[in-house]
């Protein structure tokens, strides 16, 4: 049985080798941008169904797995930013208080068509920042495919005081979620098969 990482996410992909998972990669390629609701759990969620949808019409089998992750702060959502000026209001919005991250699993077995969805969410406490701490950030380029514009595996781990919760999640793939999911669906994995690695 295959798996199928329906995303872009460098990230998504290094996690899911670092949990030793064989995939092949195929991205979504559909609109990203917010659909507002009250309730941000419910949206990545939707929004984790259609990638995995737009995904798996490419395959005749397989387990297509497909993420989206959302950073709230006080009501507002912050997706990727769209610019240099987006990211930096973002980044500045981000200072000095506490945030919520959301990302939205779905795990889509394409024979069967049943899919199976869920969100994990963290809270994230960001340090004061400094108008050239931001400035130097912005130069790196690491804010700008980032839903907060911050990374916290790379460079904007030093921004970050604390958080509550899966630190994957914030990363983009919250790895103990998937896995509950990954069991339910009974999709193969070392853990249950004894096998190991991962494809490259």
């Amino acid at each position: 049985m295959s798996l199928i990482l329906a995303s872009a996410s460098p990230r998504r992909a290094d996690l899911l080798k670092q949990a030793g998972l064989s995939f092949t990669i195929s991205e979504p390629g559909i609109d990203e941008h917010l659909r507002f609701t009250k309730k941000p759990g419910f949206m990545v969620e939707k929004l984790a169904r259609e990638k995995a949808l737009a995904t798996a019409g490419r395959f005749k089998s397989g387990f297509v797995l497909a993420a989206d992750t959302l950073v709230i702060l006080e009501g507002l959502y912050l997706g990727k930013p769209v610019d240099e000026d987006d990211a930096r209001r973002m980044l500045f919005m981000l200072s000095g208080n506490v945030h919520e991250v959301f990302t939205g699993l779905a795990l889509l077995d394409i024979v069967s068509e049943k899919m199976i969805t869920n969100y994990a969410k963290t809270k994230v406490w960001m340090k004061l920042l400094e108008e050239e701490q931001v400035e130097r950030y912005l130069k790196t380029g690491e804010p700008f495919d980032k839903a907060g514009a911050y990374g916290i595996q790379g460079r904007g781990a030093m921004f970050i005081d604390k958080i509550e919760g899966c630190y994957f999640n914030v990363v983009g793939l919250p790895l103990s979620l998937l896995y509950e999911m990954l069991k339910e669906m009974k999709v193969p994995t070392w853990i249950t098969t004894k096998e190991s690695g991962h494809e490259k």
